[in-house]
């Protein structure tokens, strides 16, 4: 029996008009456009198109778009003059700092400048902590994890004493995952680069979030036959029929996982629409606690 697909791209459209309708009905009750400020750093061709993307979404779903692009050789205090400008001003409800940084700048401290009431990528020290902590709620968790649980429950897995496999322990995505499945009541098992018998430990799942960055590591015969399957990988394997001469695949084996698992995303086209859509319910999440619309 074939896996059901789960259409990344439909969801997080769902997402998008949630937010739009949210942003419309707070500029015309109170007044409030909800403000994202975007810090891009270099000249990262990558980068610059995810916050290009960023940008436009922000612009079509009715919100208010700013943005600062720096050069590389900026000094860690200019930067940080710049994230607490736009940390003063009541205009922006969120600030996203784009990663990775220059090696010359640190990480941590410009995060931790951001307000946790501003950070919709959820990466601040305060609110990963919370997401961290047992009867803890950060304001905000980051959007690419956030999204996966979304993905989840769209198709009605249960969560709740369901067994999770995260593969990958990055800041990014892997941890902040497997807190969320937690904070829902699964038991989860984090897998990593020096887990032992890998296969054996996936196949006890009931639910897969794959993020380990290698292209189609996941293989069908570890998948356990129902399973629902969260493939965050994105990875370039060469293709001579494109004209590019690679194809993007994910860090599962889709095309024989689909035929094992219950549900699974392919790549592209499942958590990748996700990610920028939770950005945007995060952004306008914030003008709502503005306008006390929001706890």
């Amino acid at each position: 029996m074939t896996a059901r697909i789960i259409d990344g791209k439909a969801v997080a459209a769902s997402v998008q008009e949630s937010v739009r309708a949210d942003a419309a009905m707070l500029k015309s009750k109170y007044g409030v456009t909800p403000g994202l400020a975007t810090i891009l750093v270099g000249e990262n061709p990558a980068s610059k198109t995810y916050v290009g993307m960023k940008q436009r979404m922000t612009q079509e779903l009715g919100m208010y778009s700013v943005g600062s692009h720096l050069p590389a050789d900026i000094s860690q205090d200019e930067l940080l003059k710049i994230v607490r400008g736009y940390a003063a001003d009541p205009k922006i409800h969120g600030i996203l700092v784009q990663l990775p940084l220059p090696a010359h700048l640190d990480q941590e401290t410009v995060l931790g400048a951001i307000p946790i009431e501003k950070d919709v990528d959820g990466f601040h020290p305060i609110n990963v902590g919370r997401l961290a902590m047992k009867n803890r709620e950060p304001l905000f968790v980051p959007c690419t994890p956030a999204g996966c649980i979304v993905l989840i429950d769209s198709v009605g897995t249960k969560i709740e004493g369901a067994r999770a496999v995260v593969l990958g322990r990055s800041n990014i995505v892997g941890l902040p995952a497997a807190f969320l499945l937690v904070h829902r009541n699964a038991t989860v098992t984090i897998c990593h680069s020096k887990t032992q018998n890998l296969p054996d430990v996936v196949r006890q799942a009931d639910i897969i979030v794959a993020a380990i960055g290698k292209a189609q590591f996941v293989k069908a015969d570890w998948i356990k036959p129902g399973a629902t399957v969260i493939d965050v990988g994105t990875n370039a394997i060469p293709d001579a029929t494109k004209k590019s001469g690679y194809r993007q695949v994910g860090d599962v084996d889709f095309e024989n996982a689909k035929e094992v698992a219950g549900a699974i995303t392919p790549s592209p086209g499942g958590v990748g629409p996700m990610t920028i859509a939770m950005l945007m319910r995060n952004t306008c999440d914030s003008a709502m606690r503005t306008a006390g619309l929001k706890k």
